[in-house]
């Protein structure tokens, strides 16, 4: 078992994590770095289909942590201004699926190379050994969570 002051540490610093990333000034900061003007909301959702590929609405607002509805209404604002584009599901052709444009692509790269740039000005003074136990530790860490929320859920069905 961990020490609990352990875990209260490792909450906490994700709570800062996700509020500094999170925040308006931080993604304006991002969009402004990239050369890129689009609504501050609809970032979540380009970053989200642009790291994990074609996703249901459903698989795209859990990913991002908001309800279908706004995702829906979000996409069909990327939709609009050719940065997406919409389809029905192979195996079930009442499920929505969403997929980037070549548009799309496009600005997803030019946010990617952004944030890329503002993590190496942040992190420069960081070692390699630290910056490769910051991915590793991260991932095990993203996995333990996955494992844990799967865990969850069959337990709920089971």
């Amino acid at each position: 078992m961990y020490n609990t002051g352990s875990i209260d540490t490792v909450a906490r610093a994700l709570v800062d994590l996700l509020g500094f990333f999170g925040s308006p000034q931080r993604v304006d900061l991002l969009l402004k770095e990239a050369d890129v003007e689009i609504d501050r909301a609809l970032v979540p959702l380009l970053v989200a289909i642009a790291t994990r590929g074609t996703l249901s609405v459903a698989a795209l607002a859990d990913q991002v942590g908001r309800d279908s509805t706004t995702v829906s209404r979000q996409l069909a604002k990327l939709a609009q201004l050719g940065l997406v584009a919409k389809g029905a599901g192979e195996s079930d052709r009442r499920i929505r699926m969403v997929t980037l444009s070549p548009a799309g692509e496009g600005l997803a790269r030019s946010v990617a190379a952004a944030r890329q740039r503002l993590l190496a000005r942040a992190l420069a003074a960081w070692s390699e050994d630290d910056l490769a136990d910051l991915g590793r530790l991260n991932a095990k860490f993203v996995e333990s969570l996955a494992h844990a929320a799967q865990a969850g859920s069959e337990a709920k069905r089971g």
